[in-house]
């Protein structure tokens, strides 16, 4: 049972580094001023959310979310703008709670947190971690954020950062109340840690068939029940692509979207991605939000009830996919597809049973 009878449909992107219309790939500079482009139209459109991700390599044009964020916050009025996610695990909990909440100061409330470990490990000897803590620290500093959440003097020891004692943080958010979620990838234990810190719960369903994500979902709610909290959203981030037809949309995602595939493939081991296998992703059953206006609404009902989720975002970004073929995701998904799923969704949770 969802928290919420509002089903929200927002967007994210991790700034990849796209091509122009020479066919060559666009300065990362280009790259971070689309994003906001991207945003604004987000917002015109009326779509609900905007997640920017972090990313430290030359793929992905964007290091410093909230940067972007906080560009496209003085340019829009109603979108509400986060990370997608904050790698907390190279960071620190301290000075990510100052840069969102001066976003949220700079949005006017509009701001949210999606804290994560990262499916990337660039950031950890960037800044300086070993990767042999990557529990560890996500652990202690996700403990520090919580309590930094409560917006009070704030003592915390622990083996990855200076102590705290008795100490405030600034600014302070206007409400109160920084809108905070964990990003899982599916581990058990990460889906019970974010119930134990009463955290908002976003799963990042990026292959695979959706469905297989209920158990999680399940146990997260029974982890809440268990711990006396209430119930509390969960969100789904999947890659997609909208366009006029389910062809067009196949055809416009595919070459990016395998690009992208074979690339970080190679740094994992992964063999080359088969237009079959592709086609059985952007299937009825697949991880991808693929396809015409009224064959996306239906897998994001389908998804969003299967895994009773109060919100997805559609990564609209898929490796060098131009721009242009963004925006215009964008727009169909805002104008087009919002709509028919909010409603068909509001209608299935307000019925009252017979």
């Amino acid at each position: 049972m969802t928290s919420s009878s509002v089903f929200e449909l927002g967007i994210g992107t991790f700034g990849d580094v796209t091509t122009g219309p020479d066919g060559a790939l666009k300065h990362p500079a280009q790259v971070i001023r689309d994003v906001v482009e991207e945003g604004v139209l987000a917002d015109r459109v009326g779509l609900d959310f905007m997640g920017v991700g972090e990313h430290h390599r030359d793929d992905f044009a964007v290091s410093a979310p909230e940067v972007v964020l906080a560009a496209i916050a003085a340019r829009t009025e109603q979108i509400r703008l986060g990370s997608a996610v904050t790698v907390l695990s190279s960071d620190d909990p301290v000075r990510v709670f100052q840069r969102f909440s001066t976003l949220d100061a700079i949005s006017g409330g509009r701001a949210e947190v999606i804290l994560g470990r990262g499916s990337f490990t660039e950031s950890f000897p960037l800044f300086g971690y070993e990767l042999e803590q990557y529990n560890v620290l996500f652990e202690e500093k996700l403990d520090l954020f919580r309590r930094l959440l409560d917006e009070g003097p704030v003592s915390w020891s622990g083996t990855t950062r200076a102590a705290l004692e008795n100490q405030t943080v600034w600014p302070p958010t206007e409400t109160g109340d920084l809108t905070t979620w964990v990003g899982v990838g599916g581990s058990p234990e990460s889906v019970i840690r974010a119930a134990k810190h009463g955290l908002p719960l976003m799963l990042a369903i990026i292959g695979g068939a959706p469905v297989r994500f209920a158990p999680f979902v399940e146990l997260y709610h029974r982890a809440l029940e268990s711990l006396g909290l209430d119930l509390l959203p969960v969100g789904a981030h999947m890659p997609g692509h909208v366009a006029e037809t389910d062809e067009q949309a196949l055809e416009e995602l595919w070459p990016g979207f395998r690009a992208m595939h074979a690339r970080i493939g190679r740094e994992r081991g992964w063999p080359p991605m088969a237009r079959a296998d592709f086609e059985a992703q952007a299937g009825p059953d697949g991880a991808l939000v693929v396809g015409s206006p009224a064959t996306v609404a239906e897998k994001l009902i389908r998804v969003a009830t299967d895994l009773d989720l109060s919100r997805i975002d559609v990564k609209v970004s898929a490796g060098s996919m131009p721009h242009e073929r963004v925006m215009s995701s964008i727009e169909l998904l805002g104008r087009e597809v919002a709509p028919v799923v909010k409603f068909e969704l509001a209608e299935r949770r307000t019925a009252v049973p017979a």
